[in-house]
C-alpha cells in the first residue's frame, strides 16, 4: 500500500493521483460508553482506508448511523439448523470474526494447519486495512419461531412485509433468516467480510447463502456528506434523516425489553432501473417524474438542492410545479404525517440481462422503528409515482438488527438468555 492510499482523500483525490499528498490519518473519536462518534466536522465526507469502527458498544450496531461508506457487500442466509445451540455458535463466531476484521485484524491465521479449517482467513484483504468497515447483523422473522423456542422473544413488530402494489419479485431474491451488510471504502475490503463470513457459515453447516447483492457508490448521505447521485442521474438522499432527534423519533426501538432497545428493523429493496428506457426521455420530463432539477438536485419550486419543497406553488397553467405523481411528493414527510425512514442505499449492477439491456439499479435499504412505516410510503408509491414506469421491486427482505454486543458477549445472546 502506498502512502497515499494510508491517507484521508476526498472523492477528487481517489479519482486523480498526480499530485495529490498524503494527508494524516485520525481515528474516529469514541464517545462515552464505546459507541460511535461522528467524524470531525468536515470529514464525513472524506476517505480514510486507516478509519475503524468498532463492534461492540452499548449502542446501536455500527452501519446504521454510520456515515454511509463507498461499498456495500448485502448477503442473505437460510438456517439449515433446527438446533438453537447452533444458532447461538453461528452468532458467537460471526460477532467475534466481525470484530477482528472491523479493526483490520484476520480472522485466525491465513495458512490453516489443516484443509478447511473454519477459524482462518482466507486472506485477500491483507494489507488493506480496516476501510471504515462495518458488518450489520439482522435476524428474520423465522428466527423468532418455534424451531429455536424464540417466539417468545419476537420484537413486538417484527413480520413479513406485506404485499405492496410495486411487488415485482425474481425467485430466489426474497427473504432470508440472517442478514449480513458490509459497508467499507475499499469494496475488496466488504467482498472479504462477507466470505469469511459466508464460509463461516457453511463450514458449521449452520447456514447457507440465499441471495446477494454488491453495491457501489452510496445513494443516500449521511451528516457532512455531500448527496450522491444514482443510476438516474439525480441526486439521491437529499433529504434524509441525518440528525438526531430525527433518530430518536423514526430509527431507534426505545421500548420492550432492554436487549431490543436501540435496535432498529432493516428493509431491503432490490430495486431493477430500465436504464435504457430513462435514457430516451427529456430532461425536463425526468425533473417531472423525480420532482427535482436534474443537475442541481434543487425541487422544481426552488433554486438549490436543500430548498424546501412548495408542493402549492401553481404553474403558469395552475397546475402543481411539482406535479401530483413526483417522487418527492409521494414520499415526502410533509405528505405522510411527518413520517420519515432513514435510506442507506447504493447502486448496483448485475452486467447485462438476457435481453441485452443493462442489469443494473437500486439496492434500497432502509431503517425504522417500525415497518409499517415503509409499508405506508411504498403503498402510495407503488401506486402513484411516476418513476414507477422506469422500476421494477424484483427483491425484498426485512430483519430485525439487534443493538451492539458488549465486549466478550455476542450478537442477540440475550435471545437465548
Amino acid at each position: 500500500m502506498t502512502d497515499q492510499t494510508k491517507g484521508r482523500l476526498s472523492r477528487r483525490g481517489l479519482l486523480t493521483t498526480a499530485g495529490v499528498g498524503t494527508l494524516g490519518a485520525v481515528a474516529p473519536a469514541m464517545a462515552p460508553g464505546g459507541s460511535q462518534a461522528a467524524p470531525a466536522a468536515g470529514m464525513e465526507d472524506m476517505v480514510d482506508l486507516t478509519r475503524s469502527y468498532p463492534f461492540y458498544g452499548k449502542g446501536e450496531q455500527a452501519g446504521v448511523r454510520t456515515p454511509p461508506q463507498r461499498h456495500v457487500l448485502f448477503m442473505t442466509f437460510d438456517l439449515t439448523t433446527r438446533q438453537r445451540a447452533d444458532l447461538q455458535v453461528l452468532l458467537a463466531r460471526w460477532s467475534g470474526a466481525i470484530a477482528q476484521m472491523m479493526r483490520g485484524e484476520t480472522v485466525g491465521r491465513v495458512e490453516p494447519s489443516q484443509p478447511n479449517a473454519v477459524g482462518f482467513d482466507t486472506g485477500e484483504a491483507l494489507n488493506l486495512g480496516p476501510a471504515s468497515l462495518t458488518v450489520t447483523v439482522g435476524l428474520g422473522p423465522n428466527v423468532f419461531g418455534e424451531t429455536f423456542g424464540l417466539s417468545g422473544h419476537r420484537p413486538a413488530l417484527m413480520r413479513p412485509l406485506r404485499e405492496l402494489p410495486s411487488d415485482a419479485f425474481v425467485p430466489g431474491l426474497t427473504g432470508g433468516d440472517l442478514s449480513l451488510q458490509a459497508c467499507a471504502d475499499d469494496p475488496q475490503v466488504a467482498y472479504h467480510a462477507i466470505r469469511d463470513l459466508a464460509r463461516i457459515a457453511k463450514m458449521t453447516g449452520f447456514a447457507e447463502t440465499r441471495w446477494t447483492v454488491m453495491g457501489f457508490g452510496r445513494a443516500s448521505a449521511g451528516r457532512g456528506q455531500s448527496t450522491p447521485r444514482n443510476l438516474l442521474g439525480f441526486k439521491d438522499g437529499t433529504r434524509n434523516i441525518k440528525d438526531d432527534p430525527d433518530f430518536e423519533k423514526f430509527v431507534w426501538i426505545k421500548d420492550g425489553p432492554a436487549w431490543q432497545q436501540r435496535g432498529t428493523y432493516q428493509v431491503v429493496r432490490k430495486i431493477q432501473m430500465q436504464i435504457e428506457n430513462w435514457d430516451t426521455d427529456r430532461v425536463s420530463d425526468q425533473n417531472n417524474v423525480l420532482g427535482r432539477h436534474k443537475v442541481s438536485g434543487a425541487p422544481l419550486t426552488g433554486k438549490e438542492e436543500f430548498d424546501t419543497p412548495d408542493f402549492k406553488q401553481l404553474g403558469e397553467d395552475d397546475k402543481p410545479l411539482i406535479p401530483e405523481t413526483a417522487h418527492i411528493r409521494l414520499a415526502a414527510h410533509e405528505n405522510n404525517g411527518g413520517l420519515k425512514i432513514l435510506r442507506r442505499s447504493y447502486n448496483y449492477t448485475d452486467g447485462i440481462n438476457r435481453y441485452g439491456f443493462l442489469d443494473a439499479g437500486l439496492l434500497f435499504i432502509a431503517y425504522m422503528n417500525d415497518p409499517a412505516h415503509f409499508e405506508t410510503l411504498q403503498t402510495k408509491l407503488g401506486a402513484s409515482d411516476a418513476l414507477n414506469e422506469y422500476i421494477s421491486h424484483i427483491g425484498s427482505a426485512v430483519f430485525f438488527v439487534p443493538p451492539a454486543p458488549r465486549e466478550g458477549s455476542y450478537i442477540g445472546a440475550a435471545l437465548f438468555a
